[in-house]
């Protein structure tokens, strides 16, 4: 289970302010790519949190919905869409959200945890962690948020775009979603750069 030993490390640096950034939806054929970036109190404890991919769908809108009542944790999520991702490709969109999220925190922290590799041009001094989410308590928070809004996100679009089974597979490119694509065509919210969507344009 993740911890907040690094958090704790950095705060004895005196780091008071530690964010734990994180993302979900660099894989999927449709829909945004989106980042969670969350601030924890000092000591604070959740037996359940953990990285999202860990977790049923079920337990993550729980601990979502504890976060969000918890005047103690603050965070903030940022989105960028399909259009923008075909754009500047899928990682600098992901560095792109990852800075946005951030700056939409309503503290200014010190530093951040990043789930991954470091971020260019980051907009303050972070810590990339390899399966970060997995080790630090505030990315694995930064991880529900993500995960939670996103796939929010793609059932409002399955009702919006239906046939795809958005509600379903959230965009990924499984079996039935490549299938619906091939039968309906791409819809605006695919991503026209990746593969599977480029190969039938």
């Amino acid at each position: 289970m993740p911890d907040l030993r690094f958090e704790d490390e950095l705060r004895a640096k005196g780091y008071l302010l530690v964010a734990g950034i994180d993302e979900a939806g660099r894989g999927p054929l449709a829909g945004p790519v989106m980042t969670g970036a969350a601030v924890l109190p000092v000591g604070y404890s959740h037996s359940l949190l953990d990285d999202s991919k860990k977790l049923s769908e079920k337990r993550r809108e729980e601990i979502y919905e504890e976060l969000k009542a918890d005047d103690s944790v603050i965070f903030a999520s940022a989105r960028v869409e399909p259009k923008k991702i075909d754009q500047i490709n899928i990682l600098q969109a992901t560095y792109l959200a990852m800075r946005k999220a951030f700056e939409a925190l309503s503290v200014d922290p010190d530093i951040a945890l990043i789930d991954g590799k470091p971020v260019l041009h980051f907009p303050a001094e972070h810590q990339a962690i390899v399966k970060g989410d997995s080790l630090s308590l505030s990315i694995a928070a930064a991880s529900i948020v993500a995960k939670v809004e996103r796939d929010r996100i793609m059932v409002r679009y399955a009702k919006k775009y239906p046939g795809y089974g958005f509600e379903r597979h959230k965009g990924y490119g499984t079996k039935a979603h490549l299938e619906a694509l091939r039968k309906l065509g791409p819809c605006p919210i695919h991503r026209k750069s990746f593969a599977p969507v480029a190969e039938l344009l």
